[in-house]
């Protein structure tokens, strides 16, 4: 009897068996890659932790007027030490091997430790032990850092300052301490870095930007192995662009190398500040936070001609003679002055036959025009006395105070409200002042003669170098300015919006007609008077010198504008102990108006620029700026 066949394999028992081999390779191929190609529960079995990190924001930058970087931020680490984590494993930490990584000292590390600890300091909370730290040498320490219990590192931004102009107007900056803490109002923790001077200052709560956290995976080292998303995005701080010219700044304080004084110009039309210049200056680099910081402060603090006073806008001078232009002004508005008013001067001043206030020679004054360009001190002397005696000479209290509420719509006595730290007021001796001091001498009058160095802005007369500028630049506009300022936009939060800022316009109650015949007095200044060296042939240089009296050494001065008709620069440059306001000031006014607006220098003009360059002015004499008190 023949075998039977074996009997066929059901068709449903074959697919079972197929879909059981397909789910094995599944199951096996997915082994593998969870296994052996995927990282992620390699990094799950990592996580045996969390923290919550701040995230610290980039500080907005700060450009010129063209866009010009004046300011950058590089990456930073700040090396930071929890005291309890440390101590639980100090008789292991290696610190000869971590001192070595960090390129420090045995005796910085110990030294860097507290020794009293609350209520600067907590055990259980990071303190910083090692600021500024750079991306390549942190770098080496991070591979090492599970062998430091207790260190740990959090990233900043250090500021530069690219070009190494601009130090007092860009100011420095420096660790906050806990006034600034308790006044941030959660803006600021220890450690953290804030604006100290300068815009810096001015504009910290726009720069700064704002914090924001996100929680942080650690291994069972303490490493980073990943973050979760962020609770809170940081904010980063607003852009600030600036009204200054790099270029005319940097040259200007090329040309204010070897001298002592200030440099202001301003755009008449806007009251944008092109120019602010503090001289002697220094490289704001010096100042940027880490360990020569100290050295370079103390080395500036301790130099004579005080580098780190702002003259510009803290130093308080007399105007000298640019301050006739504006007694011309008051005279011809009040009716006390004709501008075709002639005049003798006879070497000066006098009363009673005695010469009580000296003058230059110069050819006989037919109008205002030429007694602002040949500066006639018996011309000015005569109209501010009968401006301010027209109701009579015996303590004519009614006519000074009008005088001086005309200086002040031109801003004097008073702060312009720049946006920057540290303006001061500047003095204008009142009717009452006047009284007081004749008081204290036994009088119970006064007479305007006994201050008549006044008429030619000298005497008890306080002002900034900003507020002449800004009076210049009134005249420029013949009759108004715009409150001077240093920003003019904003680029605000992670998107850049732009917000641009509004400043205000000032009016000056004086006819335009009045302003015309001082204008034309400046410009016969610059032509046949005493700032012929200050002429730019083309630009119609409109100014006005002066040369303030000072027992170290006679300060020169020089106030412009340019062009006459056009004004799109006003400009003061003050010289300490720098003599005859033609000789240095009137021509490095014309250098930085006609490098502005051609954007060089005629060959022509070139042998004045190098002068310029060379003229030391520094041991003439003492410094005579009065501070602030």
């Amino acid at each position: 009897m023949q075998g039977s066949a074996p009997a066929a394999q059901h068709p449903r028992a074959i697919t079972i068996r197929i879909i059981f081999v397909l789910i094995t390779l599944f199951l096996v191929g997915k082994a593998i890659h969870l296994q052996v190609a995927s990282s992620y529960w390699q990094q799950r079995a990592d996580r045996v932790g969390f923290s919550k990190e701040q995230l610290y924001p980039a500080r907005g930058l700060v450009t010129d007027r063209n866009g010009y970087l004046l300011t950058n931020n590089a990456p930073v680490y700040q090396i930071e030490m929890t005291y309890n984590k440390f101590a639980k494993h100090a008789a292991a930490f290696d610190t000869l091997e971590f001192c070595r990584l960090l390129n420090i000292s045995r005796d910085y590390f110990e030294n860097a430790i507290p020794k009293q600890w609350a209520p600067k300091y907590s055990k259980s909370k990071p303190f910083i032990f090692l600021p500024n730290v750079s991306p390549t040498k942190y770098a080496t320490l991070q591979e090492n850092l599970f062998r430091f219990p207790g260190i740990s590192a959090s990233l900043r931004s250090s500021r530069n300052y690219p070009p190494g102009v601009a130090a007092h107007l860009l100011g420095y900056m420096g660790e906050v301490n806990q006034k600034a803490i308790d006044r941030g109002d959660g803006a600021y923790n220890r450690g953290d870095y804030h604006g100290i001077s300068g815009i810096e200052y001015e504009y910290e709560s726009h720069l700064r930007g704002k914090k924001g956290k996100r929680w942080q995976y650690l291994d069972r080292l303490g490493r980073d192995v990943g973050n979760v998303k962020a609770e809170e995005d940081a904010v980063v701080g607003s852009n600030l662009i600036t009204t200054l010219d790099l270029k005319l700044q940097r040259y200007g304080e090329s040309l204010m190398v070897n001298k002592v004084g200030a440099v202001i110009a301003i755009e008449p039309a806007t009251g944008e500040i092109l120019s602010m210049i503090s001289a002697p200056t220094y490289n704001p680099n010096l100042l940027r936070i880490g360990r020569q910081r100290g050295r370079a402060f103390t080395m500036l603090q301790q130099d004579t001609l005080k580098p780190l006073l702002n003259r510009a806008v803290n130093g308080k001078y007399a105007p000298g003679s640019p301050f006739k232009s504006l007694v011309a002004l008051i005279g011809m508005q009040t009716g006390t002055l004709e501008a075709n008013r002639s005049m003798s001067c006879n070497g000066g001043f006098r009363s009673g036959g005695r010469l009580l206030l000296g003058c230059h020679a110069h050819p006989f004054i037919n109008n205002v025009p030429q007694a602002i360009a040949q500066s006639c001190n018996n011309y000015f002397v005569t109209a501010w006395l009968e401006t301010i005696n027209r109701d009579g000479s015996v303590s004519p209290k009614e006519k000074m105070d009008e005088f001086n509420d005309y200086l002040g719509q031109f801003g004097l006595g008073k702060k312009l409200g720049i946006d920057f730290p540290g303006e001061i007021n500047g003095f204008l001796p009142t009717s009452d002042w006047m009284m007081a001091n004749s008081e204290r001498k036994g009088d119970d009058f006064w007479r305007a003669i006994w201050y008549r160095s006044l008429a030619i802005g000298q005497g008890e007369y306080e002002m900034t170098s900003l507020q002449i500028a800004n009076f210049t630049a009134a005249i420029a506009n013949r009759g108004f300015w715009y409150t001077p300022h240093l920003v003019k936009q904003l680029q605000e939060g992670n998107e850049s919006v732009t917000r641009p800022l509004r400043v205000e316009r000032h009016n000056i109650d004086i006819d335009e007609r009045h302003f015309e015949t001082v204008v034309e007095g400046m410009r016969q200044t610059v032509l046949s008077g005493t700032a012929r060296r200050a002429d730019v042939p083309g630009l119609d240089v409109c100014g006005k010198t002066g040369t303030v009296q000072n027992r170290f050494g006679d300060h020169s001065v020089f106030t412009a504008f340019a062009p006459r008709n056009d004004p799109q620069i006003a400009i003061l440059v003050y010289i300490e102990n720098g003599g005859y306001g033609g000789t240095i000031a009137a021509p490095i006014a014309s250098l930085m108006i006609e490098k502005y607006l051609n954007g060089e220098i005629a060959k022509n003009r070139q042998y004045l620029e190098t002068r310029m360059f060379e003229t030391d002015m520094t041991s003439r004499g003492e410094t005579s700026i009065r501070e602030i008190e």
